[in-house]
């Protein structure tokens, strides 16, 4: 009987869990959302967050971290890519399905067609222009799931709305303010 190193046991490793009727195991774990920062107490930093968080409706710092954490992310992959050389096929390929996340989400205009530009961008327009959106209705969310884009019902503040999709943000179907059935009536 031969084992193998390499392969993990969903017995032995506790992260691990059993797959639909023990076919392969899954991860718990999927990743992480936000990185909190280094120095907890800072003065400035905490009065900064907690204005951020009072001004685009924010539920917790958390959902501020990540923002910052995403965008940390999409500069390092830009940092990355502008490392390699401008003929590199990585860099040609993934660089330009950055620049298409970026502008479809409306981070980035449409001249602004470069990794440069990704590094420049900051924090505060991203959350400015993504998540003010549905953050500002945030008392429709929480009580009720009435808010949608399109067809798809939205019951999270920090749902990312692309720009074709804007003009699609209304109650929901299903809602009593969309044509659904109506609430309590007196």
């Amino acid at each position: 009987m031969t084992i193998d190193c390499c392969r993990r046991s969903p017995m032995v490793q506790g992260s691990w869990q059993r797959g639909h009727r023990g076919a392969k195991p899954t991860p718990r774990h999927y990743g992480k959302t936000f990185k909190k920062p280094r120095r907890p107490y800072e003065k400035e930093r905490l009065d900064a967050e907690l204005k951020l968080v009072g001004e685009y409706g924010l539920r917790c710092k958390r959902e501020l971290w990540r923002v910052q954490y995403a965008l940390s992310r999409i500069r390092n992959a830009a940092r990355m890519l502008l490392t390699l050389d401008e003929k590199d096929p990585r860099r040609i390929f993934e660089g330009e399905a950055l620049l298409r996340r970026m502008n479809r989400y409306g981070l980035l205009d449409e001249s602004q067609n470069k990794l440069d530009y990704v590094l420049a961008s900051l924090w505060r327009t991203f959350l400015s222009d993504v998540f003010k959106h549905l953050s500002s209705r945030r008392a429709w969310l929480s009580q009720f799931i009435m808010l949608g884009v399109g067809r798809q019902v939205v019951n999270v503040p920090s749902f990312m709305v692309r720009v074709d999709s804007q003009k699609h943000i209304d109650f929901s179907l299903t809602s009593p303010f969309g044509g659904g059935r109506p609430g309590r009536v007196k």
